[in-house]
């Protein structure tokens, strides 16, 4: 066992012990090689079902990281270009002036549909072909292309959507066929997670405390508000831990449920074969840079990933979810990481961050 590996073991080990965490997954690849597969806790503390490597967990957002990743693989083999018109692909979606809008604005956020309807309910989130119709529908808070916000929700149809227009297959079958299939893990990274292996799936747990926030904090932030009947966070449709659990969810074309082994090597093979190390070089550029008019603060976007996250570093992109998880990489150093875990944490990243403090500085120190 290496010092990294046993230094990552003892940091998950602390947070279960004292609480912070219910169970934890990392994984860390470097250069094609698996170097840490680290894991604690309990899987559901109400069944006993063990927490281990190969145990799949609900990941939020994260997963639009992966959806990223079915499109630059499709890009590559020419089955779409980076500004094709997503109405060229799915012609419903041309109305309201999004006929401008292109996979590239797609990836980067700039579509300009980040809301659903304020009354949104989890039955709706799972209906895809109801919520594709009803984005594909929606009038823009903004021309496509001259503005960026983050599309919580939206994103995760949107892109789906573009896949099995472009290929006339669901991106959960083309992600096992193009990326999960060929690296060995398709028992391990789901977007629409089989009926039968519900029983592997990880217990998502809210937060021991949850968060609370005054709602004229909530009217500051341009995420809670509506615009023409949409907002970017319906109430009734946050990922919570109900939510999270519910079988029609896990098994959703927007299900986005994995291992930490499972993501950090589908990071890994972006950055070693997956696709071509020119179009890596552009999927990890800056693509646009400023305000995001949902989250209202700065931020940089590649294409499909966050820029210099979860630590300051320029060569460093990845995605987050909502639950405290979050797969990453670092092209300077070929290391890819994965923190997935079964407690919510309120919006916040501690545990990604400190996980990836102890990666990197072993990393430099090579």
């Amino acid at each position: 066992m290496s010092d990294l590996h046993k230094s990552i073991q003892a940091a998950i080990d602390e947070l279960v012990d004292s609480g912070v965490e219910r169970g934890v997954q990392v994984a860390v690849y470097r250069r094609g090689e698996l170097v840490v597969d680290a894991v604690a806790g309990v899987a559901d503390p109400a069944t006993g079902l063990p927490f281990t490597s190969g145990t799949p967990v609900y990941v939020t957002s994260t997963g639009k990281g992966v959806s990223a990743a079915v499109v630059h693989v499709l890009a590559a083999k020419g089955v779409l270009d980076y500004d094709t018109p997503i109405a060229s692909l799915w012609p419903e979606f041309a109305v309201h002036g999004k006929d401008k809008a292109t996979v590239r604005h797609a990836l980067t956020h700039q579509v300009g549909v980040p809301g659903v309807p304020v009354d949104t309910t989890p039955e709706d989130l799972v209906d895809y072909d109801g919520m594709c119709a009803t984005i594909a529908a929606a009038k823009p808070w903004w021309e496509p292309g001259t503005k960026m916000g983050y599309h919580p929700q939206t994103y995760m149809y949107i892109v789906a959507e573009i896949v099995r227009r472009a290929t006339g297959k669901p991106i959960s079958q083309v992600l096992r066929e193009e990326i999960t299939g060929p690296l060995g893990v398709e028992d391990e990274v789901y977007f629409a997670v089989p009926a039968s292996e519900l029983g592997r799936v990880a217990r998502i747990e809210d937060p021991a405390t949850p968060m609370e926030m005054p709602p004229e904090m909530m009217a500051q932030i341009p995420f809670f508000r509506v615009v023409d009947g949409f907002t970017a966070a319906p109430m009734r449709a946050m990922p919570d831990a109900a939510f999270s659990n519910r079988p029609d969810v896990l098994t959703s074309e927007i299900g986005a449920t994995m291992t930490a082994r499972g993501l950090a090597k589908v990071y890994d093979a972006l950055m070693h074969g997956l696709i071509p190390a020119e179009r890596l070089r552009e999927v990890t550029s800056p693509q646009v840079s400023g305000l995001d008019e949902v989250a209202g603060m700065e931020a940089t976007w590649g294409l499909g990933y966050s820029l210099r996250f979860p630590l300051e570093r320029d060569t460093m992109f990845g995605m987050a979810g909502s639950g405290g998880t979050a797969g990453f990489a670092d092209t300077a150093t070929g290391v890819s990481v994965a923190v997935t875990k079964n407690r919510i944490s309120a919006g916040e990243f501690t545990t990604v961050q400190r996980i990836a403090s102890l990666v990197f500085e072993r990393s430099q120190s090579r």
